[in-house]
């Protein structure tokens, strides 16, 4: 196994050297080190299979999901690909919502430990992924900024995230990730098994509580803009077929690029949830979750005229997004 860090990054990455499908129980201990130091690895030339990326993530703990199709094609019986969705489904202005900075999951009760990508068609042009190291990130910020932000936090949730980037207003349903609820994190992070503080910032983040709400949309886009300003903290992957990324979802933001919606572009996803102990925020059932219900259903009600000029014009999709 060789692992090289990235030029002129202060994070990420490469691994060779070594089978992700057959990874033994020697090697992922330096796998799992390599993690936690750099924040994101690429793996090239794995060309894992859904059943293959759910073994992998296994090793991480707990999967969310495993084995999902990230695409913007339908996969065919025989596996190849065919129909493209049609760029007005729930699916696809998920798709597109991703295009924003972000860390996954932290809509949720449970926030995410780690997320994994895997390409299998990607177009010629456009749709790499982008990380941005949140560590990096805080440790930059000036002393004033550390002190003013060091007790605030926000809520969470997909539905905002949706509506104030593209104005899309998906139909909720508790089952799914348009759930109704948003969950508060703070600003700043404490990674649960480096003790490294970071920022815990991205599309889905609003309404810090104590603050006005356009200083809060400031604060928090002025954090996110920090982060992703200097290249030294920011990687754009250009994915080739056979490519797996593994990156920290504690400490690590990412977006997808736009591209040619038209040309077919694959990835599986497999999502580990974070651990109980340092990653929950609060559950449905806690009393204080009413104060995100009315939280984001306040900001909500202001998105739907402020959010009429963006992609999706503050309306809602026919159907339902089918990942839960």
């Amino acid at each position: 196994m060789k692992i090289e860090p990235l030029d002129n990054k202060v994070f990420g990455a490469v691994v060779t050297g070594l089978s992700l499908a057959k990874l033994s129980d020697d090697e992922f201990p330096r796998v799992m080190a390599a993690f936690l130091e750099h924040g994101f690895l690429l793996f090239p030339d794995q060309h894992l299979s859904e059943a293959q990326s759910v073994a992998f993530g296994a090793r991480f703990g707990e999967l969310e999901f495993g084995g999902i199709l990230f695409a913007n094609v339908e996969k065919r019986e025989d596996g190849s690909f065919g129909e493209r969705i049609e760029m007005n489904s729930q699916r696809m202005r998920t798709n597109v919502g991703n295009e924003s900075w972000h860390t996954d999951s932290t809509y949720k009760p449970i926030s995410s430990k780690c997320g994994i990508l895997s390409a299998v068609v990607v177009p010629d042009e456009g749709g790499e992924t982008q990380l941005a190291d949140l560590r990096a990130g805080y440790a930059a910020l000036d002393q004033a900024t550390k002190d003013r932000i060091a007790n605030l936090s926000a809520y969470h949730s997909n539905e905002y995230s949706q509506a104030n980037d593209v104005g899309d207003f998906p139909q909720r349903d508790k089952d799914t990730i348009y759930h109704g609820e948003a969950y508060l994190r703070p600003l700043v992070k404490v990674h649960p098994d480096t003790g490294v503080k970071n920022l815990f910032v991205g599309r889905h983040a609003f309404g810090i509580p104590g603050l006005p709400r356009d200083e809060s949309k400031r604060v928090i886009k002025s954090l996110i803009d920090f982060v992703v300003s200097d290249p030294v903290r920011v990687y754009k992957h250009n994915w080739r077929p056979g490519d797996t990324l593994l990156w920290d979802n504690r400490a690590i933001l990412h977006c997808a690029e736009p591209y040619d919606y038209t040309r077919a572009r694959v990835l599986i996803g497999t999502r580990v949830a974070g651990d109980e102990a340092s990653e929950l925020a609060y559950y449905p059932t806690d009393p204080a979750a009413q104060a995100g219900r009315d939280a984001l259903q306040a900001e909500l009600d202001i998105l739907r005229e402020e959010a009429k000029d963006r992609m999706y014009g503050a309306t809602t999709a026919e159907d339902k997004l089918v990942i839960r």
